[in-house]
């Protein structure tokens, strides 16, 4: 699924959209951003593994079918358009094959059990409405502080309310509830994605009547 031909995104000078040949871009201010991240940890137990993760997703779901920008090599925004009909959320035998052989290779113990209970969970909890997914959105350590993220996500913002489409995310870092409430979601519930996980908190963004 190429989202060129679907949606109309008007970006600013200091966001590019990604290639399919920047998943290792992606992927890797992504895990710089959530190294930190208390449910990430819990599901890899270390910064390699989830870079590992990372690294399988976006190389085999997210740049090929998602809709992904980047400032530069500091932050980067990864969506998906649950509005589509031919939604693209698996990554494949060979992603499967390589995801595994990351996680027994990086990841601290049970991390591969940990990571399918959080996949199922958050299909579980997933809406069935038509929506935009931000699946992530982060900047690497040095460029934390600069509004890279609110830069980030005000095109798709403005492109959801242009689109009367709602927006979902799940936060999974307390300290991030503000700044997405600042942004119009909300939180719709919490739920864990195994025994002893830190909650993942659901959150909508209804669009803006424009």
């Amino acid at each position: 699924m190429m989202y060129d031909h679907m949606i109309d995104i008007t970006l600013p000078d200091t966001i590019r959209k990604a290639n399919i040949s920047d998943w290792r871009l992606l992927a890797d201010i992504t895990a710089e951003a959530f190294a930190d991240d208390p449910v990430n940890q819990w599901i890899f137990g270390n910064p390699r593994a989830i870079k590992s993760a990372f690294r399988v997703l976006m190389r085999t779901i997210y740049a090929p079918h998602g809709i992904c920008h980047v400032i530069g090599n500091d932050a980067a925004a990864v969506w998906t358009d649950y509005s589509a009909q031919d939604i693209q959320d698996e990554m494949g035998l060979i992603g499967q094959i390589n995801f595994t052989l990351g996680q027994l290779h990086h990841g601290s113990k049970g991390s591969l059990a940990r990571a399918m209970k959080a996949e199922t969970a958050m299909e579980k909890h997933h809406p069935t409405l038509p929506h935009l997914y931000l699946f992530t959105i982060g900047a690497r350590q040095i460029a934390r502080g600069k509004g890279l993220g609110r830069t980030l996500l005000r095109p798709m913002l403005d492109y959801a309310d242009k689109a009367n489409l709602p927006c979902y995310l799940e936060n999974s870092n307390p300290i991030n509830t503000g700044f997405y409430n600042t942004h119009g979601f909300r939180a719709i519930k919490k739920f864990s994605c195994g025994e002893g996980a830190p909650p993942l908190e659901a959150m909508w963004r209804d669009p803006l009547k424009t």
